[in-house]
């Protein structure tokens, strides 16, 4: 008697982008599809915002498998919130307008005028207390139930570090987050680090080549096209910012885009291993491009609970539609068309 083979749960790797305070979409995203969907997450790339969200999900994970995470998650961002010492955003998401309070704002302009080594000369950095304290590393690094890829930026040199979840500490999550107009550059091995959306926002690569799966999910905050052309100087720098931490990850992407169309115009019987497997993954994708669209760039330091509850539920929307739509497709073919995005 032949017994029936049951199929297997659908992998998928996830690649998250940074973007501060808006990291709580990703959160939402990452709910959903915990309590929504059976997807498994073989590997998960992630920066800034993105990385805290990665090995938030794979510690919680660890420790107490979906129904963790999805608490995990949730602690960490509430407790971002919470560890604020006073009120950053005067209204929450609704259409548009969110702004961040006076105070927040002479802060953040003190920032154009001293270094943090003069405004924070003991480099004090609540996230790391949050960090230690709900991330146990030393088991991570051990039974991590995901491949991780954390980036951060050399200061020196400008290459990009992905820190694998058998290298992880707190120190390479806080130089995956670590804005150097803000906090003190995070040194680990002798090398100072940046924050990693400097090189990579995030970086796609190693989920391609060091993941066996076939389908890789961008959750992407930063808007792939804007509504309007800046005008002011407070705008243009404000966008120039925003590009210089999009361009290596479009860089990336329009790469792979291009490669695939060379490799889909090669007879099948003239395709090598890296075109068969370029062209067996499939690429998928939830982003919220016009409501981040719509918010000013310093939203990104509003840790506000209210505005980041909104910008869970969501993110909880776009994944719900995402996986209404496109469930079927995991595992099968692309639910995007990477040329008509990125080329």
């Amino acid at each position: 008697m032949r017994l029936k083979r049951l199929p297997s749960k659908p992998r998928i790797c996830l690649a998250l982008q940074g973007g501060g305070a808006h990291g709580a979409f990703t959160w939402g995203v990452l709910d959903f599809l915990l309590e929504a969907s059976d997807l498994q997450f073989e590997g998960v790339s992630g920066t800034s915002a993105g990385a805290m969200n990665a090995v938030v999900l794979a510690d919680g994970l660890m420790k107490g498998g979906r129904d963790g995470a999805r608490a995990a998650l949730a602690e960490f961002w509430r407790e971002v919130a919470a560890s604020v010492p006073f009120e950053v955003a005067v209204r929450t998401l609704d259409g548009e307008s969110v702004t961040l309070t006076p105070a927040m704002k002479m802060m953040m302009g003190w920032t154009s005028l001293f270094s943090p080594y003069e405004l924070n000369p003991f480099d004090l950095n609540p996230l790391r207390k949050l960090v230690t304290r709900m991330v146990d590393f030393e088991r991570l690094r051990r039974r991590s139930p995901v491949k991780l890829f954390i980036a951060a930026t050399a200061a020196n040199t400008g290459r990009l570090r992905l820190f694998k979840e058998h290298e992880l500490t707190v120190d390479s999550i806080l130089a995956s987050a670590c804005l150097p107009s803000i906090h003190h550059s995070v040194e680990i091995d002798g090398e100072p680090y940046w924050d990693g959306g400097f090189t990579a926002n995030p970086a796609v690569f190693p989920l391609f080549y060091e993941c066996p799966g076939r389908d890789i999910l961008l959750v992407l905050i930063n808007p792939l096209r804007h509504r309007d052309t800046p005008r002011s100087a407070e705008e243009i720098r404000t966008r120039s910012r925003e590009l210089g931490f999009s361009a290596n990850f479009l860089r990336e992407m329009r790469m792979f885009a291009h490669a695939r169309q060379f490799a889909n115009e090669q007879p099948w019987w003239a395709r090598g291993r890296f075109e068969r497997r370029l062209l067996g993954t499939n690429f998928h994708l939830i982003e919220a491009s016009e409501a981040m669209a719509g918010l000013s760039s310093d939203t990104k330091l509003a840790a506000h609970g209210p505005f980041l509850e909104q910008l869970r539920e969501l993110g909880r929307a776009r994944a719900s539609s995402w996986l209404s739509h496109n469930a079927s497709l995991v595992g099968s073919r692309s639910s995007v068309e990477l040329a008509g995005l990125f080329m």
